[in-house]
């Protein structure tokens, strides 16, 4: 199958306290002692390696995505920006976000482009998806044994970065931050997955949407580069998907801040030359 569209998505989430009850019998009441509670289980359960709850215990608070075109004349690839956006209305509700993440899915089928999206964000969504009784046949049915979104090496349907640049975890599986660092992207600034849940506390909702349509830039930067480097893109069309990302910019900077912010920086990072 010739997907249409990239469709460059990321999530940001919060521990679910309302599963404290259920996991653990700790019933009290206070978000932030099931908070607590839920971090000692996570100790308990890994000998104290890692107090990040597991893919089960996050509830959704924003999804933003990048939809680009892909246009297959010119015998290689080449992607066409249609816009960056986050889903929801003004104000949090898991359940809205995730029907529209799916039926946008459904409808577009596209070829999906992540960052840790197979080991994180893709199994959050399917949990949160079966929390609320949503479905996703699409997500299942498409394509074949061997090429599908549950393939690991189906990157065509698929492209999780985090596994493709370390060669399925031959080498070292590094942070996003780290490869935009290398690569002059501006990566990581202002906030980061770890002050979102005080955010959350503090209904800055548009702003953890704004956090994460930047990580979304990042990772479709992040993937314009390996394209060019797989040849699957030539120099030019990598040029102009830069093109687009900086024309969006330019458009919609003044009415989304978090917009020029990531500009400076990007310049900062890259010496004002964005192109190859």
């Amino acid at each position: 199958m010739q997907h249409q569209n990239l469709f460059v998505f990321d999530i940001e989430t919060i521990p679910d306290t309302d599963a404290v009850p259920n996991l653990t019998g700790f019933d009290a009441g206070d978000v932030q002692a099931r908070r607590d509670e839920l971090e000692r289980y996570h100790l308990e359960a890994t000998a104290g390696k890692n107090a990040f709850p597991r893919q089960p215990f996050h509830k959704v608070v924003a999804i933003s995505f990048l939809e680009a075109e892909i246009d297959y004349s010119g015998g290689g690839e080449a992607y066409m920006l249609r816009e960056l956006r986050s889903g929801g209305e003004a104000g949090f509700d898991e359940k809205q976000l995730l029907q529209g993440f799916f039926t946008y899915f459904e409808r577009l089928k596209p070829r999906l482009v992540s960052f840790n999206g197979r080991g994180f964000d893709l199994p959050v969504l399917k949990y949160r998806a079966m929390v609320h009784g949503i479905s996703a046949p699409w997500l299942y049915s498409g394509g074949d044994k061997w090429n599908s979104y549950s393939s690991r090496y189906s990157t065509d349907w698929h492209c999780d970065l985090i596994e493709v640049l370390s060669d399925y975890g031959a080498s070292a599986r590094i942070k996003l931050n780290e490869v935009c660092s290398v690569l002059g992207f501006p990566g990581k600034f202002g906030v980061d997955g770890s002050k979102v849940a005080a955010m959350f506390d503090d209904g800055k909702i548009q702003e953890i949407r704004d956090y994460c349509e930047t990580d979304v830039l990042n990772t479709y930067l992040v993937y314009l580069r390996l394209m060019q480097h797989r040849g699957t893109i030539t120099v030019d069309a990598y040029n102009r998907a830069v093109a687009d990302v900086v024309t969006l910019i330019e458009a919609e900077g003044a009415a989304r801040p978090h917009l020029a912010e990531f500009m400076e920086a990007w310049g900062a990072a890259a010496g004002n030359d964005f192109m190859l």
